[in-house]
């Protein structure tokens, strides 16, 4: 059995949540972090360099909790009316969803943001490593001139922070992140798990912090990847954020301060699903 850890988008909160979703499962006895293949996308690339760094779960668990060991984060308002107002532009008379990530790509590179390395200096700060796992981890973002995705791995010869940091670009709120002559923005522009890559493992966990308001996205297409898999012949298993979780989550998945209440939580949710 050759088994796959999907980690997906959800901002700070996500990335809280689905820390505590598998310190949860780990304390119950579920076997989901020695997975063959990890692929994390913006939250999840950082939840994915986390659990891959030889770092234990309840270390990093206690990094998302305690208040001495948590890291540095900048603050984002994220004004949900601006948002939808922005999005509806950008989705309005669209023909398809590789021009909109393009539109997307635009937008991101035309609102002013903190500077590159002041974002690069939190992401940093995350990781308990800097060089990439000898497990498979794939990071995923999307070039946002052309809307393309990419897969960053050990083999991308990109370095791990600035993998990570193109993933967690999320548009209009963080800078592009410039690799190699292109500027890229967060994964989840493409899909918020991009479960897909997951293709050919007998065995998938997707853990997806999304709140079902944001469902119909245009790049929130778990559903179809999750059918893709199964015909298959892939078991999949999807986690989402239960009431409880969603509570703690809050309206702002940016916000640092709901990071003990999500990862508390997560884990709770864990130790009952597993």
């Amino acid at each position: 059995m050759r088994t796959a850890l999907v980690l997906g988008g959800g901002g700070v909160a996500g990335i809280a949540w689905q820390t505590g979703i598998l310190a949860g499962l780990t304390d119950s006895g579920a076997e989901v972090l020695d997975a063959d293949l990890v692929v994390g996308t913006s939250a999840g690339s950082t939840v994915g360099a986390q659990v891959t760094s030889g770092l234990s779960i309840a270390d990093l668990f206690e990094r998302q909790v305690d208040p001495a060991l948590q890291v540095r984060e900048l603050p984002a308002d994220v004004d949900m009316e601006t948002f939808t107002a922005t999005m509806a532009e950008i989705l309005a008379g669209a023909p398809d969803r590789a021009e909109i990530r393009r539109r997307v790509g635009a937008w991101a590179l035309r609102t002013p943001t903190v500077a590159e390395s002041v974002r690069r200096e939190v992401i940093a700060a995350r990781l308990p490593a800097h060089d990439w796992p000898r497990r498979p981890l794939m990071i995923t973002a999307v070039d946002a001139h052309t809307g393309q995705r990419r897969v960053f791995d050990r083999e991308s010869t990109v370095d791990l922070v600035d993998a990570v940091a193109a993933s967690c670009a999320v548009p209009g709120t963080w800078p592009p992140v410039t690799i190699g002559g292109s500027r890229y923005i967060d994964g989840g522009v493409h899909s918020n798990e991009n479960a897909d890559l997951a293709s050919g493992y007998d065995r998938v966990v997707v853990l997806s912090p999304l709140p079902p308001e944001l469902a119909e996205l245009p790049w929130v297409r778990l559903d179809e990847e999750v059918e893709s898999l199964r015909r298959q012949g892939s078991e999949v298993v999807v986690i989402r954020p239960d009431e409880a979780s969603l509570s703690a989550m809050g309206p702002n998945l940016l916000d640092p301060a709901v990071r003990a209440p999500a990862a508390t939580a997560g884990r709770a949710q864990g130790r009952r699903l597993g």
